[in-house]
């Protein structure tokens, strides 16, 4: 009953703590996949920033997954490895708080989809992913190590 009531009261906080987002991002930051502004996707938004400085803003987790499976793809950025990568960010779906994405955890196949349909939705810890699961149902929580390339082609299939 307890994990009822703190599912209910994470659902009626939530609707207002998913509009936060902690993620600062510049005014015209442009997806490098899809090329559109990605400051409307709110805390589907996440980060790459490479050891040369440069950040790349993505709409989504699928979005930024392909960089990373790929960054020589995206020869604006300079990278041509996931060594030159110094660190990549999520925000937790419900809290909007700014996660490592390597340390996050991540809904497949629940209701709510990304910008361009099936996505991985991020989240802090199981409070947070059992929260969103009651709202918009899940069938696999995955960590960052399970996300294959494979699985983010199969998305882009959709």
């Amino acid at each position: 009953m307890k994990k009822l009531l703190l599912v209910g009261l994470f659902l009626i906080f939530g609707v207002v703590l998913v509009q936060a987002g902690d993620l600062k991002v510049p005014k015209d930051a442009r997806d490098p996949l899809f090329q559109w502004n990605v400051n409307k996707y709110g805390n589907l938004i996440c980060m790459i920033e490479l050891k040369n400085g440069k950040k790349a803003y993505f709409s989504s987790v699928k979005s930024m997954m392909d960089f990373y499976y790929r960054p020589w793809f995206y020869t604006e950025y300079g990278a041509k490895t996931v060594k030159d990568i110094k660190k990549m960010v999520v925000q937790d779906y419900i809290t909007g708080k700014i996660v490592d994405a390597k340390k996050a955890l991540y809904m497949f196949g629940s209701r709510l989809i990304g910008p361009k349909g099936d996505d991985l939705i991020p989240f802090a810890n199981k409070v947070s992913l059992e929260v969103f699961k009651a709202k918009y149902g899940g069938t696999k929580v995955l960590p960052f190590s399970r996300i294959s390339k494979g699985l983010i082609k199969y998305l882009d299939m959709q």
